[in-house]
């Protein structure tokens, strides 16, 4: 059977805005390729009824990079979702009751200028496109409770598992510091869950920009001056529940804390 694209993205486009769960993934067959889950990612964009502020980028797990022929992947984050972390207090964010939820530290990139469809830059390249390097929190969280059980080309299909971005502090002079010198720590209910710097991420966060560049060629896709690039976990993926308090810290800068609720 062909894929039920639009049953797939209307399906978790009604879920997310009703802020409720899936018991499992829309019509039961789930996309055999990465293509395929974009082209359902593709179709939720046009139902979505937000603009697209930056995108999220992940890393596919090793053992199945030889078959899906890619190391990253990346979803959409919505204007509506994105956040500037207060220093007086926590921000929430929501969180799918039964469906799944986590807090990833990022590297956050936001872009100096357009970026219209073309070829992945060279590393260089991608330096000079970099406004500013922020610090910041990715809520990832989908209606679909098993979507990192069923792998990547699910996580695709729904929006790259995201659910927003927090953003924190930028970082001074972060292209005259080495990436190992960058260290973060998530917390989460005063639990230190992870801790890792800015080359946990492979390549450093500029690699997962030019990832990103040469996926939105292939896709026709442009990039807006402004736009944000969460750049991949940095301390690892770490589930919550609602009512969990997360926070997140690079040495040196002001905490960002986050607070999880149930979607509305």
């Amino acid at each position: 059977m062909p894929l039920d694209i639009e049953h797939i993205a209307s399906s978790f486009v009604a879920a997310r805005q009703a802020g409720r769960a899936l018991a499992a993934y829309p019509g039961g067959q789930v996309p055999e390729t990465l293509d395929a889950g974009y082209a359902c990612q593709d179709r939720a964009l046009a139902l979505w009824p937000d603009h697209v502020a930056g995108w999220k980028v992940g890393l596919v797990p090793p053992a199945l990079r030889p078959r899906l022929g890619a190391e990253r992947l990346a979803g959409p984050i919505f204007q509506q979702a994105v956040q500037m972390a207060p220093t007086d207090g926590p921000v929430s964010f929501p969180v799918y009751p039964d469906g799944f939820a986590a807090v990833e530290a990022e590297f956050v990139i936001k872009l100096a200028r357009d970026v219209p469809p073309g070829p992945a830059p060279t590393l260089e390249e991608a330096g000079s496109l970099v406004a500013a390097l922020h610090i910041g929190i990715e809520p990832a969280g989908s209606p679909l409770a098993s979507i990192n059980d069923l792998g990547p080309t699910v996580v695709v299909s729904d929006f790259g598992n995201n659910n927003g971005l927090i953003i924190g502090p930028d970082i001074p002079d972060w292209h005259r510091q080495r990436p190992d010198d960058l260290y973060v720590e998530t917390m989460v209910d005063d639990v230190v869950v992870g801790r890792g710097t800015a080359a946990s991420i492979p390549g450093g966060p500029l690699a997962a920009l030019v990832f990103l560049i040469g996926l939105m060629g292939r896709r026709g896709l442009s990039l807006s001056a402004g736009s944000w690039v969460s750049t991949g976990a940095a301390t690892g993926i770490h589930r919550v529940d609602a009512g969990a308090r997360a926070q997140v810290c690079l040495a040196g800068a002001t905490p960002i804390r986050a607070m999880a609720v149930a979607a509305a």
